[in-house]
This record gives structure tokens, C-alpha cells and sequence, in this order.
């Protein structure tokens, strides 16, 4: 394959996307630990700031490396590449000091503390903004940092709940059933990267940075689809109605010989090729079920389509099925997690990555952001708590032995 050198060198040279920034990361867990992630696989510095005897609980999360629980979370890793890693504790005079000398020289704080907790340690916006009026401070937490319930303790599943997601999922007639991930703190994490490269942006317009406040219950409701507006036009309130879709058919999932699939051929353009693909060319001009909202009518569909669809698939495996379908309809296998890692497609946009974490290499997702000239750099290594203090505090921040010495002793890092 011919390569362009000239256009390899100006990718080169371009570098990270969020190189030269640095980024103070005082977060635990997921909510916060995935975006200053994302950050870091984009070129940032991110400094991963635990406490030295209390550090990030997840480190202690299976699955281990031969069962080291201490640097070999598998899960830690996960959220946690290509960070520096230094302890401080924060209550002590002397840590929050240090903090303070930190975030002088960094561009972006993120914390997911409750909404209360920086300002006992006094280290919230406020009291930072005067003394470092260019760093941006992007707090993620359950309800956000303003409202009747920001000082409310919250999980995910607490944003699941309160912002109506766990409402609306499960099967029709049964209880609500939370969604299988946790989406409340992934959805805070990614609308939080976005808010913060939003207020780096216009830093470099205004030369200040700003609050950016994110929190999961509100994440969650702009996850809820069609309900609000199916509420407040029409006064329907969600509930569960299982694989079904509530306004297209058919769109949902179907058994076939070795699982389920996704089929979602509800469009008369999408259902014409169906039939013609499945050997039933003349089904598409049936005058029962010729027309989207025909086939919409539950009980059309039930009596007429449904049968159809079910003996279509029912001889075939889902690869079979995979295969017929090719680029012409929308069907696709229902993937256990171990068919997802064989996926040859995600194998081909190096969506599966090694980690290094406690002395041992562990896969874990890669990076979705693809970019053309300035590649997401999505390996690395997950941090040891502490591990890196001797650079931080004296390569970077520039603090003289004797201080750091004092500071390992008095048991403040």
C-alpha cells in the first residue's frame, strides 16, 4: 500500500488533540473516572489524586490479576488508562496547600464529590475561582449543584430511578426493571467531557474558565427517548413495553434457531426488501399489510405478521440470519458478551485494547472517537495508587526534595 509521507508527517506533527492540557482528576468510581478517561485518550494529563489510605474503592472491584486485589482490578483499569497516579490527602493542612499549588498550574478540576464536600475541605469553585481564574471546574453528581435535592447522596441506579429511565424499561405488564448498565453514570460522564471541551473552548476565546455542572438525574431524562413530549402533547406516561417499539412495526426482537435477533424491516421501503430476501417477493403488495401503519395495528400484526416474521427465522442461526441479511435490511444477531469480543468488525476498529494494571496486560474497550488526522490513543497503563508522586509533585509542579520527604512522613501523600 502506496503511503503519503507528507501527510503522515503533518499528522505527526499535529499531535494529541488535548496535549498540553492538564487535568486535576479528584473522582471515584465511574461517574468522572470515564471522562477524565476519554480525556486522556484524547492527549490529556490527567493526574489521578486518591487518598493515601482511603483510595478509589473500585481498585478492590473484580475481577483481579491472580486475585491482587489491590493493583489488579480489571475494572479500575478500565476507567483509569494513561493517568498519573499521586496520593494526597486532602484534610490535611499541608495536602490542601499542595491542591491549591496544583490547581494554579492545571487547566481542568473534575470532582463527583456531593455537592458540599469540596466546600468543607475548602476547595470548591468559589473559593478557587480567585485564585485560579483560568481553570475550568466540572463537578458530576447525583442531582447537581443547585435545587432542593443536590445535597441527596446518589448511585446510578438512584439516577435510573429518579429520572424516569427505570419507569419505562422492562417488559409490558411486569415491574420496572433497571437497565442493564450503568447508564446514569456513563451519560453523566460523557455529557460532562463534552461540557468541559465545550468550556476549554471558549477559554481560549475569553482567557477564564468557568463552573460546568453535571448531574445524573438530568443525564438520565434526555435518555428517555419519547416519553416527555408523548406526556406533555398527548398525557401518555411511560411504561415498560419490553423489545416492542411504540410507533413502528415490526421493530423488536425474534427467536431463531440458536437466539434472537433484531429485525426492524417496519418501513414500506425496508419491509418490500424483507420479503424479497426472504423468497416472499408478492407478501409486500398484500393489501392487509401493504402500508407502515397497517402493519403498526397490534392486531394485524399479531394475527397476520408475526407469524410471518417467526417462520422466516426459525430455521436459520442467527449467523445464517446475519449473513441473508447482509447490507439489505436491518437484522442483527442478539450478541452474548463473548460473541461481541469474536466480532471481527469491532476486532477491525480496535474497539478491544490491553491495559497494563499491577504488572499484567487486561482487555478492555477502546475508544468509539475515531479522528483522521489526530488518532484517540486508547492503550496505556492504569495508575498504582501513589505511583507516580515523584513526578508530579517534583517534575511537574516543581516542589524540592525535602518538602516531598516531609510530606511522605507526615503521612499527607
Amino acid at each position: 500500500m502506496e503511503i503519503n509521507m507528507s501527510t503522515s508527517l503533518a499528522q505527526a506533527e499535529r499531535g494529541a488533540p488535548l496535549s498540553g492540557v492538564t487535568i486535576l482528576d479528584v473522582t471515584r468510581v465511574v461517574a468522572g473516572p470515564y471522562c477524565t478517561m476519554m480525556l486522556a485518550d484524547l492527549g490529556a494529563m490527567v493526574i489521578k489524586v486518591e487518598h493515601p489510605s482511603d483510595p478509589d474503592f473500585v481498585r478492590g472491584f473484580p475481577p483481579f490479576n491472580e486475585g491482587i486485589e489491590a493493583q489488579g482490578s480489571g475494572y479500575f483499569a478500565q476507567y483509569n488508562r494513561h493517568k498519573m497516579g499521586i496520593s494526597l490527602d486532602l484534610k490535611r493542612p499541608e495536602g490542601r496547600k499542595l491542591f491549591l499549588e496544583m490547581a494554579a498550574k492545571a487547566d481542568i478540576l473534575m470532582e463527583n464529590f456531593r455537592p458540599g464536600t469540596m466546600e468543607k475541605l475548602g476547595l470548591d469553585y468559589e473559593t478557587l475561582k480567585p485564585l485560579c481564574p483560568r481553570l475550568i471546574y466540572t463537578s458530576i453528581s447525583g442531582f447537581g449543584q443547585s435545587g432542593p435535592n443536590s445535597r441527596r447522596p446518589a448511585f446510578d441506579s438512584t439516577a435510573q430511578a429518579a429520572g424516569g429511565l427505570w419507569s419505562m424499561n422492562g417488559d409490558a405488564d411486569a415491574p420496572p426493571v433497571r437497565v442493564g448498565s450503568i447508564i446514569g453514570d456513563l451519560a453523566a460522564s460523557f455529557y460532562a467531557t463534552i461540557a468541559t471541551l465545550a468550556a476549554l473552548r471558549e477559554r481560549e476565546r475569553s482567557g477564564l474558565g468557568q463552573r460546568v455542572d453535571v448531574a445524573q438525574q438530568d443525564s438520565v431524562v434526555t435518555l428517555t427517548e419519547n416519553a416527555i413530549v408523548n406526556y406533555t402533547m398527548a398525557g401518555i406516561v411511560a411504561s415498560p413495553m419490553g423489545n416492542e417499539h411504540p410507533f413502528a412495526r415490526p421493530y423488536g426482537q425474534y427467536a431463531c434457531k440458536d437466539g434472537y435477533v433484531f429485525f426492524g424491516s417496519y418501513s414500506d421501503k425496508l419491509w418490500r426488501e424483507a420479503c424479497c430476501v426472504f423468497g416472499m417477493p408478492a407478501l409486500a403488495d398484500d393489501p392487509e399489510i401493504d402500508t407502515m401503519s397497517k402493519r403498526f395495528d397490534l392486531a394485524t400484526y399479531e394475527r397476520r405478521l408475526r407469524p410471518i416474521i417467526e417462520g422466516w427465522f426459525a430455521p436459520h442461526t442467527k449467523a445464517e440470519l446475519e449473513v441473508m441479511a447482509g447490507d439489505r435490511i436491518a437484522l442483527t444477531p442478539v450478541k452474548s458478551m463473548d460473541e461481541v469480543l469474536a466480532d471481527p468488525h469491532l476486532a477491525a476498529r480496535d474497539m478491544f485494547v490491553p491495559v497494563q494494571v499491577g504488572g499484567k496486560s487486561v482487555t478492555v474497550f477502546g475508544s468509539p472517537m475515531h479522528l483522521s488526522a489526530t488518532p484517540v490513543q486508547a492503550r496505556g497503563v492504569a495508575p498504582g495508587l501513589g505511583q507516580h508522586n515523584k513526578a508530579v509533585y517534583l517534575d511537574w509542579l516543581g516542589i524540592d526534595p525535602q518538602r516531598l520527604e516531609a510530606l511522605r512522613a507526615d503521612g499527607t501523600i
